[in-house]
């Protein structure tokens, strides 16, 4: 009489599926084919190292966290799906202040005011959330440090507009004057426009909204 062979439970329901059931035979055998066959799961770091090691430069893939890699040298890339930045123009407000004056109330010409009341309902329209510096020059006419505080009274009467307006506080990064130092506007395009001479020179007399884009955000928090 032959020794008895220790099966394993699948191999003993072959043995009697082969007695009475071939069909199921069968079937048994098909699906215990598929299980071996399966692959092994891999942990997603051997994953990840294998792609490393496989992908050509040229190749780019998004990690789960929505970051954009480039092929196996591991460059990262702008976030995934993100148009590049472009910001608003900055609004140049030409304010008629009353002579020495910084209160809105003291403003001869308070119709420029609507165009950052238009500036505004652009910032709601868009589905970022614009950052902003507010910035009062003055030309040379009188001390340096009365136009100083002229200044800056006057970018902190417009930062008070547009928060009375429901702009987020926390959304106005600068808010400063600039005495003297002149500066240049900048167009629409880009290009620098020459206001003229420091002295005396009314189109120096204003307030200028920037937007800020992610390089100068970046300067800000260092």
């Amino acid at each position: 009489m032959p020794e008895p062979i220790d099966s394993s439970p699948a191999e003993t329901q072959m043995l009697l599926a082969n007695q009475h059931h071939p069909v199921l035979a069968l079937a048994i055998s098909i699906a215990l084919g598929a299980m071996l066959a399966s692959p092994v799961v891999v942990n997603a770091e051997d994953m990840i190292g294998r792609y490393w090691k496989s992908a050509p430069t040229t190749t780019a893939w998004v990690n789960p966290y929505g970051e954009c890699w480039q092929g196996a040298d591991g460059e990262k890339l702008a976030p995934c799906g993100q148009p590049a930045f472009v910001p608003h123009a900055p609004l140049v407000m030409r304010l008629l202040f009353e002579l020495n004056r910084y209160k809105l109330q003291d403003i001869r010409n308070p119709e420029e005011l609507r165009k950052l009341d238009d500036l505004m309902a652009e910032f709601k329209a868009t589905p970022r959330e614009e950052v902003v510096s507010i910035v009062g020059h003055t030309d040379k006419l009188g001390s340096l440090q009365l136009n100083q505080t002229l200044s800056e009274n006057r970018a902190e009467a417009i930062t008070d507009y547009i928060i009375s307006r429901g702009y987020p506080a926390a959304d106005i990064r600068e808010v400063k004057g600039m005495a003297w130092e002149g500066g240049n506007d900048v167009s629409p395009n880009g290009t620098l426009i020459d206001l003229g001479p420091l002295e005396n020179n009314p189109l120096r007399r204003r307030v200028v909204v920037t937007e800020l884009g992610p390089d100068q955000l970046t300067q800000f928090s260092q």
